[in-house]
């Protein structure tokens, strides 16, 4: 008996060292150091694929002038490692992948990911100010992927949903809650994996500048039951049929709210919701406003694809809103019509904030918003 476990314990050693060995080997490359991408160096960042067949090798990167086609060249070193050393760009996270002879590719040195619909893409993340609630905090809260069943849209559907720090210990102590929309391509994690909501909440909540809150994260495609990464079958769906209109946003405030207050600890009252979305997220909450005026007392639009005429927005004026906070990037595609919604809601004298920043119809926004409007819910 002895003797076999002994085997057996030599055969497992054995298996654990070729296996370290084989990472050992891929990492090292035959002996050769092992490849450091990206690698930031004071004021600037360097770039490493190792390509062997290949003739051209570029650098395409979200904080470029144009972020769609223009790229960078990067030389070909020693073991046929390509490099390009830029100037680092400012704090925030920035998403970029190389083109090898045309071809668009990820970085296999880079661990960091996010998934923006259908496409992965690296991330580099320079330090500063405005990433320094980006990060990890100290004190972490429960990211979750709960389903609800929808009569509205036919099928179960899934959420993301962050609870705060502390909330599993609280047993009895009742939280307010932000639904959190995504744009059109996104999906239920799209805020948690672009957006960063979890660690901006973590770190805002942690340093005592927003409420401890719960956060829901809907899928905002009424065809689609949860994520495409799942690979559940979508449902056709014909957003110009009468019958269909507005059947997510029915679905939000008729379905989803109700199954968030009675399976988490939610304070069911307007005061204790907020809705915020961008892009046609921004438009759902412009819808949900105007649907169920009062639902909401805090409701944020963000780079918004919607807006609301001006007896909606009287509407919404005398059912009370303690905070309407509407925000765009002055060369965001969609900054005409944000700008007319800000008149409107002069013209009706209802007191919102108009945040304007730099930049367009991005995510290195869309962060920025919600570390910004999240210090102003519930207080």
């Amino acid at each position: 008996m002895k003797r076999i476990l002994s085997t057996l314990a030599l055969c497992l050693a054995v298996a654990g060292a070729m296996q370290a060995q084989e990472l050992t080997n891929f990492a090292f490359f035959g002996g050769q150091k092992p490849i450091v991408s990206p690698e930031i160096q004071n004021d600037s960042v360097t770039f490493r694929l190792k390509a062997d067949y290949a003739t051209v090798v570029k650098l395409s990167g979200s904080w470029m002038e144009n972020p769609w086609t223009g790229t960078i060249d990067m030389t070909r070193g020693e073991n046929n490692v390509w490099s390009v050393k830029i100037p680092l760009p400012s704090p925030e996270i920035y998403t970029y992948n190389f083109v090898v002879d045309g071809v668009a590719v990820n970085d296999p040195q880079n661990v960091l990911v996010q998934r923006d619909g259908t496409r992965y893409l690296p991330m580099l993340t320079v330090p500063g100010e405005r990433t320094e609630n980006y990060g990890e905090a100290k004190h972490h809260g429960t990211v979750s992927h709960p389903w609800y069943d929808s009569q509205i849209l036919g099928m179960s559907r899934r959420l993301t949903v962050y609870t705060p720090y502390g909330y599993e210990a609280s047993k009895n102590k009742k939280y307010p809650v932000l639904y959190l929309l995504h744009g059109a391509g996104g999906d239920e994690e799209a805020w948690s994996s672009m957006g960063r909501a979890a660690q901006i909440l973590d770190n805002l909540i942690e340093k005592g500048l927003a409420e401890p809150m719960i956060v829901v994260m809907p899928n905002g495609n009424p065809g689609q039951a949860a994520a495409r990464t799942l690979n559940i079958p979508e449902k056709p769906y014909d957003w110009r049929d009468p019958a269909m209109r507005d059947a997510y946003v029915k679905s939000l405030c008729t379905e989803i709210v109700p199954f968030i207050e009675k399976n988490f600890r939610a304070i069911a009252k307007p005061s204790s919701r907020a809705i915020a979305g961008l892009s046609m997220g921004g438009g759902h909450t412009i819808s949900a406003s105007i649907l169920y005026p009062e639902m909401f007392d805090y409701i944020c639009p963000l780079s918004a694809a919607g807006s609301a005429t001006p007896e909606q927005i009287a509407t919404l004026k005398k059912a009370g809103v303690k905070l309407y906070f509407l925000a765009c990037g002055n060369t965001d595609f969609l900054f005409q019509g944000a700008e007319e919604m800000h008149a409107k809601l002069n013209e009706q004298g209802l007191e919102h904030e108009y945040f304007v920043s730099e930049g367009g119809h991005v995510w290195s926004n869309w962060r920025l918003y919600l570390n910004t409007f999240a210090q102003k819910l519930f207080k």
